[in-house]
């Protein structure tokens, strides 16, 4: 995936937001102002912190080099990526999908129920594990 490609599919969960908190080059895509990833480019190389479950984590590292400890967050709960082409599209976008509902799952009652019902569960959970 180059870095639009994922630019494009974080944008496209129901009503991420882009931010540039940290200033330009660091992307934070957010929903309901809870940060579930970072997207940066900085000399060619494209990298992703996406939230994730403490054990997956820690499994994902371990059968994908290009995934480490998460870069400048809680390293329990975040993972980086980086795109080296050795990730398949299928599982960043599932890693992405995970860290979306991930945060989603940690909205207050109220938000995550309003947004259950603008969009439905499946558009918000989609391809996450549960």
């Amino acid at each position: 995936m180059t870095f639009h490609d994922v630019r494009r599919y974080l944008l496209s969960k129901p009503e991420a937001q882009e931010d540039f908190p940290f200033g330009l080059p660091v992307a934070v895509m957010k929903i309901q102002s809870k940060m579930f990833a970072t997207l940066a480019e900085k000399d060619g190389v494209v990298s992703m912190n996406l939230k994730c479950d403490p054990h997956e984590a820690l499994i994902l590292r371990d059968i994908f080099p290009a995934v480490k400890p998460g870069y400048h967050m809680n390293k329990r709960h975040w993972n980086t990526v980086v795109f080296d082409s050795s990730i398949p599209r299928g599982e960043i976008e599932r890693m992405v999908d995970n860290s979306y509902a991930l945060v989603v799952r940690g909205l207050r009652k109220a938000e995550r129920y309003a947004l259950e019902v603008r969009h439905g569960r499946v558009a918000l959970y989609a391809n996450a594990e549960a």
